[in-house]
């Protein structure tokens, strides 16, 4: 419900993550509580947060384990926050970090609080084991029965090959295809070459190493169990180096690989949300602007190409509500799940004959140049939920640099959806 006559801005007015990991390296034994809870001290230290009572934290998982009941409010109480300070899980794929961000801002703009953190984490490494349907079912008539002798007969039904756990599955639930099934389907529909996917993906790493060479990062995350900075940053890839990797998911005739699709990660990520008044009273510079977000999904089950493609739809629908054209942007920042994904977006906005497809006039083409100009989730990795707020930080930061102009956000995610945002200076 609305508390103030008018809407109030929404000051982005701090950051925090710890470095990603590749999975299965530095963060194994790490669960999302302990990422979270360190993503969240480094920002509260940065700050001088600590004992502040702020108006919610948000933020999730895509692979949660079933004993987080609330992860982000028993993250809270992990910290040095206060500890009446309100907390909710948010969930929705890859689009997590910027919901949860969407979620908090719209709070502050109605007035309904003053400041709030956003923020998301994921493990791929350290992840819940489920075990098979049988041995869940003798497990749980186990547990309703009444007398020992009842529950030994259960457990005389179990075989060998129920002890067997399943891990959770990075696939689609209605298509069986995996997202990276999903995006050589759309790179052979698109026309999206295996050159020009290496190439796009080496210039990820490229621009991130220069940006941590200027120092760019120095104050944008908290050291975290041995690591100090992403660890799947490759300083020395090449074309060469590129062009020898086999195809990771068509086997056969694929362009996607391990160096030209983002890696399966680790991380943690927040950032600081607040009014203008209450950044005020703390000291706290204000870095951007949350001005608009757009959220969509498309069809993908007839049209398999398009799982990654709803933020061409979203972009087209905030682009119209603000008044703005694509061209209008300073700096661009466009999720990497896969360089083909990215490229195919560029490309629908680019041609009238494909966006009209999905229902629109073509957007136009962007100065490249102002695309991911720090490196994106090829060159940093991509921990699902935390992607957001790496992506939010990393341009916040940027307009912050520049001291003025708009920064545009699309993230695609899992489940045919995807967020666009708006940041401005």
């Amino acid at each position: 419900m609305l508390a103030n006559a008018q809407p109030r801005k929404v000051a982005i007015v701090g950051y925090n993550r710890i470095p990603f990991a590749r999975q299965n390296t530095f963060y194994t034994q790490a669960t999302n509580k302990d990422m979270m809870v360190a993503a969240l001290n480094g920002l509260i230290d940065r700050y001088k947060l600590q004992g502040l009572r702020l108006g919610e934290v948000a933020g999730g998982a895509v692979i949660k384990d079933s004993r987080d009941i609330n992860l982000m409010r028993e993250c809270v109480m992990t910290t040095s926050l206060d500890r009446a300070t309100p907390a909710c899980d948010i969930q929705q794929a890859c689009d997590t970090g910027i919901e949860s961000a969407v979620y908090i801002a719209n709070k502050i703009a109605l007035g309904q609080i003053d400041a709030g953190i956003a923020g998301g984490v994921d493990s791929t490494s350290n992840v819940p084991l489920l075990v098979g349907e049988n041995l869940r079912r003798i497990l749980l008539a186990a547990r309703r029965a009444k007398t020992t002798g009842e529950r030994l007969r259960q457990f005389l039904k179990i075989r060998i090959k129920d002890l067997s756990p399943e891990a959770p599955q990075n696939v689609e639930p209605r298509t069986g295809l995996s997202m990276g099934g999903h995006t050589e389907i759309t790179a052979r529909h698109y026309g999206i070459s295996r050159e020009e996917q290496d190439q796009y993906s080496l210039e990820s790493h490229q621009k991130m190493a220069r940006a941590y060479d200027r120092g760019f990062f120095h104050d944008m995350m908290t050291p975290y169990a041995g690591l100090t900075r992403d660890n799947n940053l490759r300083t020395d890839s090449s074309l060469e180096k590129l062009a020898k990797l086999k195809p990771a998911f068509d086997k056969v005739q694929g362009t996607l690989t391990a160096g030209n699709s983002s890696p399966l990660t680790d991380g943690a990520s927040c950032i600081l949300l607040a009014s203008e008044e209450w950044a005020n009273a703390q000291g706290l510079p204000v870095l951007a602007y949350f001005t608009h977000a757009e959220l969509a999904a498309v069809e993908y089950l007839d049209n398999r190409q398009n799982l990654l493609m709803a933020p061409v739809q979203a972009s087209a629908r905030m682009l119209a509500k603000a008044g703005l054209t694509l061209q209008d942007f300073d700096f661009y920042e466009i999720h990497e799940a896969f360089a083909a994904q990215v490229l195919t977006t560029l490309k629908i906005w680019e041609s009238p004959e494909l966006s009209r497809l999905f229902g629109q006039e073509p957007l136009g083409s962007i100065d490249r140049s102002k695309l991911n100009v720090t490196g994106s989730s090829l060159a940093a990795g991509h921990p699902f939920a935390a992607t957001g707020g790496r992506v939010i930080a990393t341009l916040a930061r940027l307009l912050h640099e520049k001291g003025s102009g708009r920064g545009f956000i699309s993230v695609c995610a899992a489940g045919g959806q995807g967020i666009t945002a708006i940041l401005q200076r």
